[in-house]
């Protein structure tokens, strides 16, 4: 972490994500909010950012190529595919828009 300023990550329910998805008692512990608890200080003792990312923020859905937004994306769906041909690894494209909104996000504060 000491070669980075700032960390970004998504603000997600875990505990909405596990009743909906039925993953179990794995998701539903505490331990992201542990892990987010422990990162936040960690980062403002070094003297870095933590920014967390609106959990409504559609960063699976949202083309990092051209920006358009898909309606639905089912989880099933590992593949992102846009009418612009762009293709990627569906985590792989929200990573992308997650970074970008952080960056987005920093400038403004």
């Amino acid at each position: 972490m000491k070669q980075y300023d700032c960390v970004v990550i998504e603000d997600l329910n875990m505990k909405g994500m596990s009743q909906t998805f039925h993953f179990g008692k794995s998701v539903a512990d505490d331990a992201w909010g542990m892990f987010t608890t422990f990162l936040q200080y960690k980062s403002e003792e070094q003297g870095k950012k933590l920014i967390k990312i609106d959990k409504w923020f559609p960063s699976s859905k949202t083309c990092s190529c051209c920006g358009q937004v898909k309606e639905s994306l089912s989880l099933s769906e590992r593949k992102f595919h846009c009418d612009c041909g762009y293709v990627a690894d569906r985590d792989w494209n929200a990573s992308i828009n997650i970074k970008r909104e952080g960056l987005r996000l920093l400038a403004v504060v």
